[in-house]
């Protein structure tokens, strides 16, 4: 009952604003004095810890403290292991480094006596970040790399993606910014699902921030302003803080100053309400460059002097010579790590010397004493020889066709739709095959005939035959081709695209795929293409899209057409009587006007209703049943299509069907 009070009091907070903060530290206190020591105690601590830190890194400490201490009472490593990781990071938040750092160097040696990789892969992150906070970025980058070759191991939609937005930070301040471009992106694209708000504030900041390195400002607000959103949504004054100064930077390098002070205004506002000493450093120090620019020199010495104060909080002589003390610590630490290993392996060696050395003596001893057998044994090591070797040959073959399977695995998703096209090119090529086959054959017989007139007749229908053989091989390998493409990851650069090829081929891998879903769905496809759209020669027609992004708009669009007939058919076999049959249709029409391209995915299933039509591109609003859907299809497809610089609208007539409709600029 005791532990459901703070669980509600816990909650409160972190609902609630910052003010009679030391009045509920003190119950938190109390009601954390008789916790009982147990996993799911611990796990509930560790859980209210990571929702808590982002805006009260204080009652987080707090937390984690506890839950450190009762997961020792009980010897519980992985929560001790959480509880360390969480503790490290509330210091970090509050500007102790060499203490954050001794929490996850004690993290990260019980993750590796434990053999757990995913515990090891995230403290890795965490002291990759706190060595780029202080300026180590070489050495962030060698505890980031070995994490991010460890998540990519694991499975997990957006694991990795922490660390991948941290290397891109370390890149960035090596000026290596086409690397760091590389990683932020991986770590956008590799994020899943935006319901773990605060890893998806840290990933927008870091989009914001190396498009804002390569100088695309407009590109970097929208991404801080989404991560602002974020930020309020979840209450995270940690990423509100850095991106209010990330804007206020932007600003500044732009030359609007007033635009910059009012955004570095409200980073100092937000990191002191938390109070977060870091932030509230670089915040102060951009002030006292912003009051200088606009000649106001009393409140640039006033935040001079906080920013020096933080700076010698942070930096000063006796947290240098603490983090010192432990770097040193840890090298030591290191090196004893590496001569007990390199003693281990030559104990193992000596081991293993002595061991073969034995058994060449009994060898030795037997082959003296049963000279007579010596040609029989030879005979038999042979054969163990070759028997080693087969083994070993075979082992490599499987290695190698483990290999090969998981360069192919990323190409799985397409099989389903892949197979039914190339199924049918497929099958003609064999049927004229084996009637060109049986064509020779006659050819043959009336050539010895004599019947010069019938062989020309029937090398016509053969050379047909070849003709078509030769039609259908050519569309396999266009499907094949195609699918190659599709493979790819998006380049992210726009390049000449037949919109009705990229249309119809998504359209049939979006059906087909389904079918291999479910083998009784079944759906009419109606296509109408405008031909001036469809390539020709020099590529007349084409138009500049980026074809990955513009086709995953396109399959969501198909995906949910297909949804709402089948719905709509499981509703009406679900119906005693019904009026009339119902045909499951969807359509896909293409028209270029004057300056744009309008592309239409029309369905009639039923409708969607008129009170929910203005929240179908909101993030995460979805009106499939649990499980079925995330919410963001629609969200994702129309910031694409905002990003090519055109529109998505909807039309839509409840109990009817729905039609969408994409305009891209030509």
């Amino acid at each position: 009952m005791k532990f459901l009070i703070f669980c509600v009091m816990l909650t409160a907070e972190m609902v609630s604003s910052v003010n009679g903060q030391n009045k509920k530290t003190d119950s938190i206190r109390y009601f954390l004095g008789n916790i009982q020591a147990d996993t799911n105690n611990v796990n509930l601590l560790l859980k209210y810890s990571e929702a808590i830190t982002f805006f009260n890194p204080d009652t987080g400490l707090l937390l984690d403290q506890k839950a450190l201490k009762l997961a020792r009472e009980i010897h519980y490593l992985k929560g001790e292991t959480g509880a360390l990781n969480n503790y490290g990071e509330d210091l970090h938040f509050l500007g102790n480094y060499p203490e954050a750092f001794k929490s996850q160097f004690e993290a990260l040696e019980l993750n590796r006596q434990e053999k757990d990789a995913y515990g090891e892969a995230m403290t890795l992150g965490y002291i990759g970040i706190l060595y780029n906070d202080i300026g180590e970025y070489r050495k962030a980058i060698q505890y980031l790399l070995p994490a991010v070759t460890i998540y990519e191991k694991l499975p997990g939609k957006f694991k990795g993606a922490f660390v991948l937005s941290n290397l891109g930070d370390s890149y960035i301040f090596f000026g290596m910014k086409d690397s760091a471009l590389f990683y932020i992106r991986r770590a956008y694209e590799k994020f899943g699902t935006q319901d773990r708000f605060h890893l998806w504030s840290f990933v927008l900041g870091h989009m914001g921030k190396i498009y804002a390195e390569i100088g695309e400002n407009d590109s970097a607000l929208k991404f801080y302003h989404d991560e602002i959103i974020n930020c309020r949504i979840s209450n995270d004054k940690l990423n509100l803080s850095m991106a209010q100064k990330d804007i206020a930077d932007v600003y500044q390098s732009a030359g609007q100053y007033d635009s910059s002070l009012y955004y570095a205004r409200h980073a100092f506002a937000t990191a002191q309400s938390v109070p977060l000493k870091r932030q509230m450093l670089q915040a102060s120090a951009l002030l006292a460059v912003l009051y200088n620019k606009i000649h106001n020199p009393d409140s640039a010495y006033v935040y001079l002097d906080i920013a020096a104060a933080f700076k010698d909080s942070l930096y000063g002589p006796e947290k240098f010579r603490q983090l010192q003390v432990l770097m040193l610590n840890e090298q030591q630490r290191q090196q004893s790590l590496i001569q007990q290993n390199e003693h281990f392996r030559d104990r193992i060696k000596y081991i293993a010397l002595l061991s073969v050395l034995g058994i060449f003596l009994l060898l030795a001893f037997i082959l003296i004493r049963n000279n007579r057998h010596k040609q029989k044994a030879n005979d038999l090591l042979s054969k163990q020889k070759a028997k080693i070797e087969e083994t070993l040959t075979e082992l490599k073959s499987t290695q190698a066709q483990l290999i090969q399977s998981e360069k192919m695995a990323s190409l799985g998703v397409l099989t389903a739709g892949i197979a039914h096209e190339i199924q049918n090119p497929l099958n003609f090529v064999n049927n004229f095959s084996e009637v060109s086959s049986e064509l020779i054959d006659e050819m043959k017989g009336e050539l010895d005939k004599g019947d010069i007139n019938e062989a020309k007749v029937i090398a016509s229908d053969l050379k047909q035959n070849l003709e078509k053989i030769n039609h259908h091989g050519k569309r396999a390998g266009d499907i094949v081709k195609g699918m190659l493409q599709h493979s790819r990851s998006s380049t992210g650069v726009k390049e000449p695209t037949d919109i009705n090829a990229l249309a119809d081929e998504y359209l049939r891998l979006s059906y087909h795929g389904l079918r291999a879903k479910d083998k009784s769905f079944n759906a009419k496809m109606n296509t109408d293409f405008d031909e001036s759209l469809s390539a020709g020669e020099g590529g007349v027609g084409k138009i500049n899209i980026i074809p990955q992004d513009i086709g995953r708009v396109l399959l969501n669009l198909y995906n949910n057409a297909f949804y709402a007939v089948a719905e709509k058919l499981r509703c009406q076999a679900e119906l005693v009587e019904a009026d009339e049959v119902y045909e499951p249709t969807v359509s896909v029409t293409t028209k270029k006007s004057e300056n744009s391209v309008l592309i239409t995915v029309s369905d009639n299933g039923n409708g969607i209703p008129q009170n929910i039509v203005d929240k179908i591109f909101q993030p995460f609003f979805t009106t499939k049943p649990t499980g079925q859907g995330t919410g963001l299809g629609l969200s994702l497809s129309y910031d694409i299509v905002k990003a090519h610089g055109g529109e998505i609208k909807v039309e839509t007539m409840e109990g009817e069907g729905t039609g969408f409709i994409i305009k891209l600029p030509v």
